[in-house]
């Protein structure tokens, strides 16, 4: 067995593996300590973790909205105990990652700098079912989206007002950090059309660095990348591919150092996606490296997308929008709805809840539980970690953007048969699946807009009335916060349509 290498999940020192359920409790616990301590302690004794770990992440929400602090105190206790429990592994020597993100004399990544041959000036639209929306058309566009409840009206206004600045779309004097720069649901295309300086970060893969290469060159922007070994600039593309990429779980504090001694402001996105386990550890390397640049360079910003397939605090406009979907089904809807709910012990087609949750700043606040269990602890805990980095940050006084992005039909999403099969079905449910490109479009210019607008919410000059609204402004939900049922109770029904739709021409009546 080879020894381990990099970022990993703590060894037990009885069993001699990792486990992520420990790992995971360890720090949920953690993380409701000083907000429900009894439940704190029940998250450690929690036999079935993998059938139960929504109830306790639901719970952090809870606790988040009653007091304006507890988002604070949960965000804090989670990230330290999580950089204390995870250990980086070199030359078989192992470290806790927060004291190997401060060791000296590691290796040095070297970056080579390469500018795109394309001449066209920034542009924006929306390529949507085989169109590019432009204009009123993409007008038009938002506003449906908007008065079916796919996006939040602050989500809607935030596009509309990008559409109205295109001079914000010239990038050329912002440096933006991708981390997993190839990744399908990122805005690597969009940036190339911007005149962006893309700091790009991704595994060394011929064929990853291929694609981001090509699409370098077909656009306006510059790349800089890191690579092992000092590079001739005139290289080709073929010969770049092998050269470039450095690896996050393997080469964090080497990334974090690169990009510490870079002399301008960077704009850092989270945006790598690594399938089970490793998407915890994927999460971990980047809130290192973020959390050094950051220290290192306190100008910088950061970037997050975040998953509807979560619990959110959401606005009290929600509760009414979930009544009024279930106001407008149909007798033979309501009335089959209740004979499944009934039939199968209410797990499936189960209400949204209607509750309100009333907190210190005087406020009500509702909890949109849209959370699926198939995609595990492992997910959930890897978008908390972003959630904890991103209220925290903003807290201390760095611009952070986090939006919530719609469900999208990337591979790694779609290579799941229940997934696929529930995203065919979804508008059944009236919840909207996007396509990739359509999704990229749509976050690089959320990106854009928290950037650039100085009454984003984003820039922490700015007043919410409670942390989690940050979560809550701009979301793209793909219409789940407002559905009639809890997403998970109708998942099997929207897979079983989406399945019969993938092999017969069904259309929605």
């Amino acid at each position: 067995m080879s020894a381990p290498e990099g970022l990993q999940f703590p060894i037990d020192p009885e069993t001699h593996r990792a486990s992520t359920s420990h790992t995971g409790k360890q720090i949920i616990s953690e993380a409701l300590a000083l907000v429900d301590n009894k439940l704190s302690q029940q998250v450690l004794k929690e036999k079935n973790w993998r059938k139960r770990y929504p109830h306790y992440f639901k719970a952090m929400v809870y606790q988040g909205i009653l007091y304006q602090d507890n988002p604070f105190k949960i965000a804090s206790q989670g990230l330290h105990k999580a950089h204390q429990l995870f250990e980086f592994y070199r030359d078989n020597q192992h470290h806790s990652l927060k004291d190997f993100m401060r060791v000296p004399h590691i290796q040095n990544l070297h970056s080579i700098t390469i500018k795109g041959k394309g001449q066209r000036a920034p542009e924006w639209y929306i390529p949507y079912h085989g169109q590019e929306l432009r204009g009123q058309a993409l007008l038009n566009q938002i506003k449906a989206w908007e008065e079916q409840g796919i996006i939040e009206p602050s989500h809607a206004d935030a596009l509309r007002e990008v559409q109205a600045h295109p001079e914000w779309l010239d990038l050329s004097d912002y440096h933006m950090v991708l981390f997993g720069a190839g990744s399908e649901a990122g805005p690597l295309t969009w940036l190339c059309k911007w005149k962006a300086n893309i700091v790009a970060i991704d595994l060394p893969n011929e064929k990853v660095w291929s694609r981001i290469l090509n699409t370098i060159e077909q656009g306006n922007a510059t790349l800089i990348a890191p690579s092992q070994e000092p590079l001739a600039h005139d290289s080709s593309i073929s010969e770049l591919s092998h050269k470039l990429g450095a690896n996050l779980l393997t080469q964090t504090p080497e990334i974090a150092g690169w990009l510490a001694q870079m002399p301008q402001r960077l704009h850092m996105a989270a945006i790598a996606y690594l399938d089970g386990e490793k998407h915890v550890r994927v999460a971990m390397a980047m809130d290192a490296i973020m959390q050094y640049v950051s220290e290192q360079k306190p100008d910088s910003s950061l970037m997050f997308m975040c998953t509807p397939t979560d619990i959110y605090a959401v606005p009290k406009h929600i509760v009414e929008n979930c009544k009024q979907k279930s106001r407008e089904r149909s007798t033979i809807e309501k009335l089959l709805a209740k004979g499944v709910s009934q039939l199968s012990i209410r797990h499936f087609l189960k209400p949204h809840s209607r509750e309100l949750y009333h907190s210190n700043n005087g406020k009500d606040y509702a909890i949109s539980d849209c959370l699926v269990i198939e995609q595990g602890p492992n997910y959930a805990l890897a978008k908390r970690i972003q959630q904890w980095r991103a209220i925290m940050a903003r807290e201390q006084g760095q611009h952070v953007c986090i939006n919530i992005a719609p469900s999208t039909t990337t591979h790694s999403v779609t290579k799941n048969p229940l997934l696929r099969a529930a995203f065919n079905g979804a508008h059944l449910f009236n919840v909207e699946a996007f396509q990739p490109e359509t999704t990229n479009a749509l976050m690089a210019a959320m990106w854009i807009h928290d950037l650039r607008n100085p009454k984003a919410l984003a820039n922490p000059n700015n007043q919410l009335d409670h942390p989690l609204e940050l979560l809550m402004n701009g979301a793209n939900h793909g219409g789940m916060w407002n559905a009639a049922y809890l997403v998970r109770s109708a998942l099997p029904f929207a897979a079983i349509y989406g399945l019969v739709a993938d092999k017969f021409p069904l259309n929605k009546k």
